[in-house]
């Protein structure tokens, strides 16, 4: 699987230990994230990433900041994504199981390592169910569609500051 990787200072030091496994279980990884601890602006590098998503260049993507809340806001204003910010095992599975979700979203402040690796693990692992949850992907596709929301895939991506 391709997966695109980003993050912002809050989330450089996580971000190494889980590209390492993934790199290790065999999937494509290209990171898209800062390279330290320096204070970055998270936005940048959440677009590189959803907007690898979005235009079909890779099959994921994750997301890291301290928290994931920032990540997780920004991911979500891209047509087509479905980002999820996850906290445990069981909300990364539910999150692919029932709402396909594209993007997950990650705290690299407030999660232990090996939490992370397991939420990315199950995140990886776990398939869209389809079925009844057709009907509330078909919702939020309408209406991005409807009210014009999401930016699109191709907008500009401004340089990093």
């Amino acid at each position: 699987m391709k997966i695109f990787i980003g993050n912002d200072h809050g989330g450089y030091a996580a971000k190494r230990e889980i590209a390492r496994f993934l790199q290790e279980a065999g999937h494509d990884v290209r990171d898209v994230g800062c390279d330290s601890e320096a204070v970055v602006r998270y936005p940048h590098y959440a677009r590189r990433v959803t907007g690898a998503v979005a235009r079909g260049e890779c099959d994921r993507g994750i997301l890291l900041c301290s928290t994931g809340i920032g990540m997780s806001i920004i991911a979500n204003k891209v047509r087509g994504v479905r980002a999820a910010l996850c906290t445990s095992t069981y909300m990364a599975k539910m999150t692919r199981r029932h709402n396909d979700s594209n993007v997950l979203c990650l705290g690299g402040k407030i999660t232990g390592i090996f939490e992370l690796l397991d939420i990315v693990g199950a995140w990886l692992e776990n398939s869209y169910e389809g079925g009844r949850h057709d009907i509330s992907l078909g919702l939020i596709r309408d209406w991005e569609t409807e009210v014009g929301l999401g930016v699109p895939a191709d907008a500009e991506i401004p340089a990093s500051q």
